[in-house]
């Protein structure tokens, strides 16, 4: 089930890993079209604006050159110079004369002055009136026209004029006087949208339609395109990106399977690596503080390949959980514990050896069994063997203490590892049979420092006390630390201060030379109360 599990979880993430890639591809190009489409769009909407301005410009400076003529108005050189003047002014249609608010004449000859001049619909910032929807008296325009009038003169232009602009195909423009009054248009699709531009406007997106504006103080100007023209340039676009998705998805996929076959390598290994016996035990020295002697040692369990390289106890002891070896695991520890260290406990009833327990172990019970069974007949005493659990041993708490109070029963003393790193530990010194803390490496490390946990340490030592458990300190590395530690009468101490983790032979060795430096270890080291059934 486990490598069934990894190889759905390997099928996921490998899903994952492609589709990220080409979907961030597809994102990037969406928003590089959008960015792209809209900037086109912008530039055109101020292209418009130009193109409003030149065309009001170019008609304004011709009415400012007639009201400056001192022709009599209406003769034939009169006439003639408005003729000529609506031939060189490019957005100009016809040019009328008024007096008094009456037309008297236009480029097209005298007129009859009963037509009124119409007041203008706004003024511009020159003082020229805007007026909308003329139609001429003279000529045979196809749409109504505008006025710009200035002086004693109006101009009738062609509303197209003032966005007589080359764009795409799909593009329409339309400008409107700043206060909204729309003036000119090139058919667009969506008359609300428009109405609310010439409202409040914008840029953007909305529905099918992209839009930008553009505008000053005498024109509004609004360009529009289909959100087909965005979809053309996203997949115009997506064509020279996607090569780069397919790379990352194919990169992402190898990584995953990379991974994924490491850690099913790894798991095979370890079920062959457990099959063959392939684990061997080194021994952290365990210290007593106020002597100096050596009562005992952690053990600690290696792992060595085939090829020589070692295997972090990190890596394939979480890994030997999960797969289901723990059990067999904790088997091949026990004979290793009992083969290497049977002598030395049989000739030292003082000396000690711990034996970490898996959160399997504690749960089940099992390992308890076995550990009685394989005693039998060593002579190696119960209280010689010590029993290290750490918090995830505890998730059950009901089936913990059942299991810690059989070991207790049997003799063996009860340690808490790593204490203080898990969120709950504190609870568990008063619902758990404990005979020792083991007061982890990160709280011995802050002794001396600004740490925020500095404080904790103290407090840790003062709480086994009052509970009336005997303390460990794991790490221990510098004389300031081991100070700081016999000064709060902690018992015991282990960590590279005194020696790194031995192989067997070494360790006994050792055990022996601090045996004689340090003189013998009194017999109440091994366990307070320990024959006693707990």
């Amino acid at each position: 089930m486990n490598r069934a599990r990894i190889i759905a979880v390997t099928i996921l993430l490998a899903l994952l890993g492609a589709l990220v890639p080409i979907a961030t591809v597809f994102y990037f190009t969406w928003s590089r079209a959008s960015e792209f489409e809209q900037v086109r769009l912008q530039t055109t909407a101020e292209r418009t604006l130009q193109r409003a301005h030149r065309a009001y410009e170019g008609a304004l400076n011709t009415l400012r050159e007639l009201n400056r003529s001192t022709l009599v108005p209406c003769s034939p050189e009169h006439l003639q110079l408005m003729r000529g003047l609506v031939m060189r002014t490019h957005s100009a249609e016809q040019i009328g004369y008024f007096e008094n608010g009456r037309l008297a004449c236009t480029s097209w000859g005298p007129m009859d002055p009963g037509v009124v001049q119409p007041p203008p619909a706004y003024v511009t910032a020159e003082g020229a009136g805007i007026t909308l929807d003329i139609r001429p008296l003279a000529g045979t325009p196809q749409q109504p026209l505008m006025a710009l009038s200035y002086g004693h003169y109006d101009i009738l232009m062609d509303p197209a004029r003032l966005i007589d602009v080359i764009v795409d195909p799909n593009v329409r423009l339309a400008v409107a006087s700043p206060d909204g009054r729309l003036i000119a248009q090139q058919d667009i699709q969506d008359q609300a949208l428009l109405q609310r531009l010439l409202r409040d406007p914008a840029s953007g997106i909305e529905g099918q339609t992209l839009y930008a504006t553009a505008q000053d103080q005498e024109w509004l100007a609004i360009a529009t395109a289909p959100r087909t023209d965005l979809v053309a340039a996203f997949r115009h676009q997506i064509g020279q990106f996607i090569p780069l998705g397919v790379l990352g998805a194919l990169a992402a996929i190898g990584g995953v399977v990379w991974l994924s076959r490491r850690r099913l390598s790894l798991r095979g290994e370890l079920a062959t690596a457990v099959r063959r016996r392939e684990f061997f035990m080194h021994y952290q020295p365990i210290i007593e503080l106020d002597t100096g002697i050596c009562v005992g040692a952690e053990s600690l369990v290696r792992w060595r390949r085939p090829d020589g390289s070692l295997v972090r106890p990190d890596l394939f002891i979480p890994l030997a959980e999960e797969a289901g070896l723990i059990e067999a695991l904790t088997d091949q520890v026990i004979d290793h514990v009992i083969a290497d260290m049977r002598a030395l406990l049989v000739q030292d009833r003082s000396a000690h050896i711990a034996i970490n327990l898996a959160a399997e172990d504690v749960s089940s019970g099992r390992a308890l069994k076995v550990l009685s069974a394989k005693l039998q007949g060593t002579g190696i005493h119960p209280q010689q063997i010590w029993l290290e659990a750490t918090e995830r041993g505890f998730i059950d708490i009901r089936r913990a203490r059942t299991s810690l109070a059989n070991a207790r029963r049997m003799g063996h003393c009860v340690a808490i590892d790593d204490f203080g790193v898990g969120y709950s530990s504190l609870q568990y010194l008063q619902q758990l049979p404990l005979d020792a803390l083991k007061i982890d490496k990160s709280f011995i490390d802050a002794i001396g420092t600004d740490s925020a946990t500095s404080p904790v340490t103290s407090h840790i030592i003062d709480m086994a006390k009052t509970l009336g458990l005997f303390t460990v300190a794991e790490g221990v590395e510098t004389p300031a630390q081991l100070a700081y530690l016999q000064a709060r009468q902690v018992e015991f101490g282990q960590g590279w201060l005194f020696s790194r983790a031995l192989p067997p032979d070494e360790f006994v060795a050792f055990h022996q030379q601090r045996k004689q430096q340090y003189g013998q270890a009194p017999e109440d080291m091994q366990k307070p109360g320990n024959d006693e059934p707990g």
